[in-house]
C-alpha cells in the first residue's frame, strides 16, 4: 500500500517548486550553481527530484531566489525533511530502480508495454525468480531472493482494496511464448495472468505476432499518472545501467499516442484472455511431452 509520505514524490514536488522559484527569478541553473559554488548538474538533479534535497540546500536556494515569505520557506523545508525519509523499499537495500518504485507506489494509474516479459506487477513468484536468475546471471541466491521479494511487495499496489493501481498492460506474444524456467512455470504464469485480468481495475491485452510491425518494436516503456495534478505524468524507460524518466508534456504525449496505437492493434480484453488460456494449454501439452513414458 502507498505510504502517507512518499519520499520520492516529495522530492519531485520540492524540485518542481524550486524550479518555479528559479524561473521567477529569471536565473539559469548555471547562474545558480555559480552563486552557490556547486555544479550545474547538482542543481538539475535537485530540480528533477533525482537527488536527495537537504534543508540546507533549500535554505541556500531560497536565499539566492530572494524568498522572504517565511511560510514558503518553512513549507519547502518541511518537504525537504519528508523527502529524506525512507520508503518501504529502502529496507531491501540498494535497489537500482528505487526511484521508479517510489513513483509506482504513489501512482494512480500505470500503462505498460512489455515486449519480452510478463510485467513485473503480474508475475508469479516462480516466474519472477526464473526471470531474475536468467537476466542477472552473476547474482547470488540472496540477491535473487531480495529482488523477487521487492517485486512481490510492489504487487500490493494492485491488490490494495482501498486504492488499487489502475493497470493497463499490453504484452507482446513473445512474452507468452518464451520459456522462462519451465513449461509448468509458464502455464502457472498464464493462468495467473488470466486471473488478474478479470479484476475490474486491470486490463491485459495481447499483441499477437500476426500484427506484424508495430510502434512498440523499439522496446518496452511505462506511463505513470498521479492523483495530484501537481505531479507530472512520467514515461519510464528502463536501462541496463541507468533509467530514463521523461516528464516534458511533448514526450509524454508522444508515448501516450504510441500506447493508443498498441492498444488498438492488440486483441481486446476478452479475446486476449482466450488467447492466453490457449497458450497455457500449449505449455501444458509441452509439459506432458516431457513426462517419462510419453
Amino acid at each position: 500500500m502507498a505510504s502517507s509520505v512518499n519520499p520520492t514524490v516529495r522530492r519531485r514536488r520540492l524540485g518542481q517548486e524550486l524550479r518555479k522559484l528559479r524561473e521567477l527569478k529569471g536565473m539559469t541553473a548555471e547562474e545558480v550553481a555559480e552563486r552557490l559554488l556547486v555544479s550545474q548538474s547538482k542543481i538539475s538533479r535537485l530540480e528533477n527530484g533525482r537527488r536527495s534535497i537537504s534543508q540546507r540546500d533549500v535554505r541556500d536556494l531560497c536565499g539566492v531566489y530572494g524568498v522572504e515569505d517565511h511560510r514558503i520557506v518553512d513549507s519547502l523545508m518541511q518537504m525537504a525533511k519528508e523527502s529524506r525519509q525512507q520508503g518501504w523499499w529502502h529496507a531491501f537495500g540498494d535497489i537500482p530502480y528505487s526511484v521508479y518504485i517510489g513513483l509506482e507506489t504513489d501512482a494512480a494509474s500505470l500503462r505498460v508495454y512489455e515486449a519480452s516479459l510478463v510485467p513485473g506487477l503480474l508475475q508469479t513468484p516462480n516466474y519472477a525468480n526464473a526471470v531474475t536468475e536468467g537476466s542477472w546471471p552473476e547474482a547470488t541466491a540472496a540477491d535473487v531472493e531480495r529482488r523477487v521479494q521487492v517485486r512481490m511487495r510492489r504487487q500490493e499496489r494492485i491488490t490494495d482494496p482501498e486504492n488499487p493501481l489502475r493497470l493497463w498492460a499490453v504484452i507482446d506474444e513473445s512474452a507468452l511464448r518464451r520459456i522462462v524456467g519451465s513449461g509448468a512455470i509458464m502455464r502457472e504464469q498464464m493462468e495467473h495472468l488470466v486471473e488478474f485480468s478479470l479484476q475490474p481495475h486491470i486490463t491485459v491485452q495481447v499483441l499477437p505476432y500476426a500484427v506484424g510491425a508495430h510502434p512498440g518494436m523499439y522496446g518496452k516503456f511505462s506511463i505513470l499518472e498521479f492523483h495530484d495534478p501537481q505531479d507530472a505524468s512520467t514515461v519510464y524507460l528502463e536501462g541496463i545501467t541507468s533509467d530514463l524518466y521523461l516528464e516534458k508534456p511533448n514526450d509524454v504525449q508522444a508515448y501516450s499516442v504510441m500506447y493508443e496505437h498498441l492498444r488498438m492493434q492488440a486483441l481486446n480484453a476478452e479475446d486476449s484472455r482466450r488467447f492466453i488460456l490457449q497458450v497455457a494449454e500449449d505449455w501444458a501439452d509441452e509439459g506432458r511431452k516431457e513426462e517419462p513414458g510419453q
